[in-house]
């Protein structure tokens, strides 16, 4: 959806941040050399992240196997044959495409003021020519009309447990709720999976859960790592019975309070940071459509019900 580049400097530098900022998106080199060179890390990168980590791979397996239609099911990364096929023309028309200025968002953070940030902005980056918009992803991703399993067989000390269930976009307006039920079922110690599958049932020594927030409709995982000698299957089972019961039973008033107490805590420590200030306007202004969403946030979690 996005790749994000960060700038730390000193305010002296602001103007310098803005040259180098520019020179970037117009005047990029492609030295054939380092092209090459590249392809080699991203290689190395790709096989220490993914094909050397058991957890990795299978998520990339899953992903590949929820989608059928979007490009979400091609890893960020690129499948090995994309890491060798790189052509440099490849990579001159992605940039030209994606790294033009009207596909870009800056965020400036810190001692500055705004009629100067905009007069720098002004002078360093309006001259750079605009360039045709990307095109739009109008790929929907089909309804899923049953369940799809992957089974993965790898030399490994403990198995493995990924269930992936089709979820809103990041700017859906359930994305509170859907956020503070993940922190209920997974997140933390006294999470309610962590309780019933590691503490109480011992089918797991590691259990959590996250929504991976998207431009487009995506997944919300569920990661369980068994003990050595663990039987996916009854862990499986147990799994789907605590899920059954929130359909049945909702969640409690303490777990709710809970998990809004979590996720103001990490809110607020987010932007305790002139980075973490920057990132979070970035992600609102780009995944939800409108930086100043972001101060609307603290009270939709709070407004949010057991029902």
């Amino acid at each position: 959806d996005v790749t994000v580049y960060s700038d730390w400097f000193p305010r002296s530098a602001l103007e310098l941040i803005f040259d180098l900022e520019a020179d970037r998106l117009q005047s990029l080199a492609f030295d054939p050399k380092v092209v090459e060179n590249e392809r080699g890390v991203v290689f190395s990168e790709r096989r220490f992240s993914y094909e050397d980590n058991n957890a990795n791979f299978l998520s990339e397996q899953v992903q590949s196997t929820a989608f059928v239609a979007h490009p979400y099911q091609i890893p960020t990364i690129g499948w090995p044959s994309d890491i060798r096929g790189w052509k440099l023309e490849d990579l001159q028309a992605f940039f030209r495409t994606h790294y033009a200025p009207n596909n870009c968002t800056l965020v400036v953070v810190g001692d500055v003021s705004a009629d100067e940030v905009f007069a720098l902005a002004r002078r360093w980056l309006e001259p750079i020519p605009r360039q045709p918009a990307p095109p739009a992803v109008r790929t929907r991703e089909p309804e899923q009309l049953g369940e799809k399993r992957v089974r993965v067989e790898r030399r490994a000390q403990t198995p493995l447990l990924q269930v992936a269930y089709k979820a809103p976009a990041a700017g859906d307006a359930r994305g509170p709720a859907l956020n503070l039920l993940m922190s209920v079922l997974g997140q933390g110690d006294s999470s309610r999976l962590h309780r019933e599958l590691v503490e109480t049932q011992k089918l797991a020594i590691e259990v959590s859960a996250y929504w991976n927030e998207s431009l487009d409709p995506g997944l919300a995982w569920f990661d369980m790592v068994l003990p050595a000698g663990g039987d996916p299957a009854v862990l499986e089972r147990a799994f789907d019975a605590q899920l059954a019961r929130v359909v049945a039973e909702g969640i409690t008033d303490a777990e709710l309070r809970r998990a809004k107490n979590l996720e103001a805590a990490a809110f607020w420590a987010g932007i305790a940071t002139i980075d973490g200030k920057a990132r979070r306007l970035g992600e609102f202004e780009v995944m939800q459509g409108d930086w100043q969403m972001l101060f609307a946030a603290p009270p939709a979690y709070e407004a949010v019900t057991r029902e």
